[in-house]
């Protein structure tokens, strides 16, 4: 994984020209210590799993951070919250000096209490992910992501027709298949591929969850994470969960709160307006990594994958998370995601908003998208009068559906 160039590596080298410090969150093994390393190559780096290390902090945190006060990378930093404190003095000891700690982390939900009630305004957040394709490719992200960079309007459209696909079908299959995860991804080996994913999986569930949640139930929190795989780009019903599970609706909330926040799971909430009446207030649920998901779901070869009953929810879900890949890696500011579903049945899979406005997207797995199947995307543009909509599925070049609805293959991303 070395030399693998990252999207949102200039974003955090600005942020560190910024800031005292970054925190880069994400799940475990996406590259979070590769990319810190490569970030800051002469930076003394501080593995806080090791034993010795963690001695070596807690012994005189005053003197380490006394001696180690400048071009610091401090991993998986949620495991030792005692550090924060110390930290926050530390950094305002020199609090016009920037660029001085990277912090990595694996779970956020702790992490980011933490960061809020420490190091506020000291410290900047960004969030790696797995791979995105072009990643993998190792190729620049692709010029899709560019009509964030302002204002949306219809001019935009003519741009978005010229995109190429990047890549072609097979090799967007693939990328849904193996997942993001760098490692395996990269020796591209299928029986390595099954083995990494179970050893992970067991891993997350015997040793990280042991460790932060020492009275958990693994066994009804690894069913329920399990049944999340089938449940992937679904509006989510928390009690029929509950009742599959057999525990109460509370403790659903309480593991869904957990498995995000450890990046497993993405919960898009609904879209709000006053202006369309008929929408349901329910959220909507991804899993972040379709290998992941397939391997779950005892999928293990491509072939199997296109029966996959499922197939066209997974999509969506993969779909999803490279769109919100490019944009955490783009110049767009205040990011926020979303779905739309009226109470008819209309939807829209994805809404993005921030500094460039709002943005509905559609996913279809199809090679073709009709007008008659966007009659909510339709509905939505003309009521929330937004410049025009965007559908991702499997066509072959970029083409209008309607003045204001643009559909693109899914290998231009």
């Amino acid at each position: 994984m070395d030399g693998f160039k990252r999207n949102i590596e200039n974003k955090v080298e600005s942020l560190l020209e910024s800031f005292p410090a970054v925190a880069l969150l994400g799940v475990r093994q996406c590259g979070k210590s590769t990319l810190s390393k490569m970030l800051g190559p002469e930076w003394k780096y501080f593995d806080l799993q090791r034993p010795d290390v963690v001695s070596l902090i807690q012994s005189d945190p005053i003197l380490f951070f006394k001696e180690n006060a400048n071009k610091i990378i401090l991993d998986e930093v949620q495991l030792h919250p005692e550090i924060f404190s110390t930290l926050r003095g530390v950094i305002d000891d020199q609090r016009d000096l920037r660029g001085r700690f990277i912090l990595t982390g694996s779970s956020s939900f702790e992490l980011m209490k933490n960061l809020s009630e420490s190091l506020a305004g000291r410290i900047a957040i960004a969030e790696l992910s797995p791979f995105k394709m072009n990643e993998f490719e190792q190729t620049s992200l692709s010029s899709f992501f560019n009509i964030f960079d302002q204002k949306l309007s219809v001019e935009n459209l003519k741009d978005l027709k010229k995109l190429s696909s990047l890549r072609d079908y097979n090799k967007v299959l693939k990328f849904l298949f193996l997942g993001g995860y760098p490692e395996p991804v990269i020796r591209e080996n299928p029986s390595f591929h099954a083995d990494w994913m179970e050893n992970y999986f067991r891993t997350y569930i015997n040793r990280d969850m042991r460790a932060l949640f020492p009275r958990m139930d693994l066994l009804k929190y690894q069913r329920v994470i399990r049944m999340l795989s089938s449940l992937s780009g679904k509006i989510l019903n928390k009690s029929e969960i509950a009742r599959s599970v057999e525990c109460s609706e509370k403790l659903i909330r309480d593991y869904l709160q957990i498995i995000e926040g450890t990046f497993f799971w993405r919960e898009l909430p609904a879209f709000k307006t006053s202006l369309i009446k008929t929408s349901i207030s329910s959220p909507k649920g991804h899993y972040r990594d379709s290998g992941l998901l397939f391997f779950l779901q005892n999928i293990f070869t491509q072939e199997d994958m296109q029966f996959y009953p499922r197939l066209g929810n997974v999509f969506e879900s993969f779909v999803v998370e490279e769109v919100i890949r490019g944009l955490e890696s783009s110049k767009a500011k205040n990011l926020s995601y979303s779905h739309f579903r009226t109470k008819a049945g209309g939807e829209i899979d994805l809404i993005v908003e921030g500094s460039f406005g709002l943005l509905p997207i559609e996913v279809k797995h199809h090679s073709n998208t009709p007008k008659k199947k966007l009659s909510a995307m339709i509905h939505f543009i003309d009521k929330l009068k937004v410049p025009y909509g965007v559908v991702i599925n499997n066509c072959e070049r970029p083409s209008l559906i309607t003045e204001k609805i643009i559909q693109i293959p899914a290998a231009c991303l």
